[in-house]
């Protein structure tokens, strides 16, 4: 079913499905401050990253916190519009939902720290003896 209702028999180009896609990551960038955040954390990684000259390993464990954190921060976007969508009301499961949803972004993110200060804190501190 489409969107509006309607069942479809064509698939949607690919490209189209890109640009939705894009069309998410633009509306969270706007409306989002938690994802602003992650992507500015995102930012001094990658500064780090090219500064103290990481191994493949370390940019692969990079890069996987990066798009991991960013994307559990769209899904929990993602969740609480849906909830939002379903009940303005107060309901204890609605709470629920957005609360788990938004502890999965913390775990994942105090886990992307961790792995933060794995990579550079031993780089950091080499640079300062």
């Amino acid at each position: 079913m489409g969107l509006d209702g309607r069942k479809t028999t064509k698939p949607i180009p690919l490209w189209k499905s890109f640009s939705y896609a894009i069309a998410g990551l633009v509306s969270a960038l706007r409306t989002e401050r938690n994802i602003r955040i992650h992507l500015f954390a995102a930012f001094i990684a990658i500064l780090l990253s090219f500064l103290f000259s990481i191994s493949s390993m370390e940019w692969v464990c990079i890069i996987i916190a990066i798009g991991g954190t960013i994307s559990l921060e769209l899904i929990n976007t993602a969740i609480e519009r849906v909830v939002d969508l379903v009940t303005q009301d107060f309901h204890p499961l609605a709470k629920q939902a957005k609360d788990i949803a938004a502890a999965a972004v913390f775990v994942f993110s105090i886990v992307s720290a961790i792995i933060g200060m794995f990579i550079f804190l031993p780089k950091i501190i080499n640079a300062f003896l």
